[in-house]
């Protein structure tokens, strides 16, 4: 979210010097009091990340996990979650280590076909509206395609995770 606020410009009052001072304290008064009752929301978010635990090359099934998003705003607060594609893409995010990246993604839905994303064709963003009273939350689901041949070692992937309100 960009918040700009501008200040109120020179009006084109003519004046004498003393009563144009008066004006432009009372203008600026009241341009304060009008932002005060337009005040922007606030959000804060909480991540619990996607920890896929030990990966076997040789299974014929892919691993799956997940995490959340947990995100609390002002009540009624709309707001969007996008993810970044990390190392990867959003088509195959990946996992650096040792060797080659380790393939994943990361989906809105628990059968995990929808790519969580930032909107752009074959992703989706996850729009939100908050109560105000706890987290609203949002899980991740991540999977690991089987039969990946990479060397055996520590891979991890950086996601930012962005709240538009």
């Amino acid at each position: 979210m960009t918040r700009t606020l501008a200040a109120p410009s020179e009006t084109g009052f003519a004046l004498h010097p003393g009563k144009r001072r008066v004006l432009r304290a009372s203008f600026l008064a009241l341009w304060l009091a009008v932002t005060a009752q337009c005040a922007w929301g606030a959000c804060t978010v909480g991540v619990i990340g996607v920890m896929f635990g030990n990966y076997d090359p040789f299974s014929n099934v892919s691993q799956d996990s997940a995490g959340n998003v947990g995100v609390t705003c002002d009540i009624g607060t709309i707001y969007t979650i996008t993810l970044s594609p990390g190392s990867g893409t959003y088509a195959a995010r990946a996992m650096t280590g040792p060797g080659i990246p380790l393939s994943y993604n990361l989906f809105t839905d628990p059968t995990r076909v929808l790519v969580w994303g930032d909107g752009t064709p074959g992703t989706v963003a996850v729009p939100g509206t908050s109560t105000g009273l706890a987290a609203t939350n949002h899980a991740v689901y991540g999977r690991i395609p089987a039969r990946q041949n990479v060397p055996v070692g520590s891979y991890t992937d950086t996601v930012i995770v962005t709240v538009t309100f």
